[in-house]
């Protein structure tokens, strides 16, 4: 999972690299695209079911769309933001997580809400400490995000992952410490902070995957898949330096809080 976690983490990078006014949503999936061929690796995104087999091997969303966007000719603009997921499965072990890239300068709100977005992420792996509780992690992403007036969905969670994208346990981005499952060294988990601006209600739009926020307003989402060890988390979702996609060269860099 380490391997497929280093490869899946290039393939975001690109993606995230990608990420320049003018560019369609089709060309952040085919950057992508070309790490996962350079190892000879595939998407567990690339048919998954659903109303219709999946079509690409990334989901990529724009400003309002939360997860699930179809790569397309869509071309992004200045001032956009865009998240793009991607899975990598690596000789049948699996890799999953997210990033959301700012396209040249954006707004205020909009750095405001990758940051804490970003953030969370962070405070919720700390949590990820054998002997404690999904609820402890959850409640410490919906904590920080409410602390900053932002909202964190109720309707789509985090996961269990290894030998498929999807296993158990949910991880919401909300709950109450002390509830839930118990963490356990060797436990593998995707979280991924989900953060709107202006509502934690979603809807699904005519194509029958992408997720918008209900009122059209800005949303983000990190993801990085996490191992459970007895010397605390290990973010497996890292580029061979120890780097977050996001923190490639070659994209304008961002504010931090």
């Amino acid at each position: 999972m380490r391997t497929a976690g280093r490869i899946n983490a290039e393939a975001l990078a690109a993606a995230y690299t990608a990420a320049r006014p003018g560019a369609t949503t089709a060309d952040l999936n085919a950057a992508a695209e070309e790490v996962l061929k350079k190892y000879g690796v595939y998407s567990p995104f690339y048919h998954y079911p659903g109303p219709y087999p999946y079509p690409a091997s990334t989901t990529v969303s724009v400003n309002n769309e939360l997860v699930h966007g179809i790569p397309s000719k869509r071309k992004l603009h200045e001032g956009d933001i865009v998240s793009v997921d991607c899975g990598t499965v690596y000789e049948g072990f699996v890799a999953d997580s997210a990033i959301t890239a700012g396209v040249g300068q954006i707004s205020p709100e909009a750095q405001k809400l990758l940051d804490v977005t970003r953030k969370s992420l962070f405070v919720g792996i700390e949590k990820m400490v054998a002997g404690n509780r999904i609820g402890d992690v959850s409640s410490a992403v919906q904590q920080y995000v409410e602390s900053h007036e932002l909202y964190v969905t109720r309707e789509y969670t985090g996961h269990g992952v290894g030998r498929q994208m999807h296993e158990g346990p949910q991880v919401p981005n909300y709950g109450q410490p002390g509830r839930g499952m118990l963490l356990r060294a060797g436990m593998t988990i995707a979280l991924e902070p989900m953060v709107l601006v202006g509502t934690a209600a979603t809807r699904v739009l005519a194509d029958e995957w992408t997720v918008s926020s209900q009122d059209n307003s800005l949303t983000a989402h990190y993801e990085h898949t996490i191992a459970v060890t007895p010397d605390g988390p290990m973010i497996l979702t890292v580029l061979a330096d120890g780097r977050s996609p996001w923190e490639v060269s070659g994209h304008h860099q961002e504010k931090t809080i």
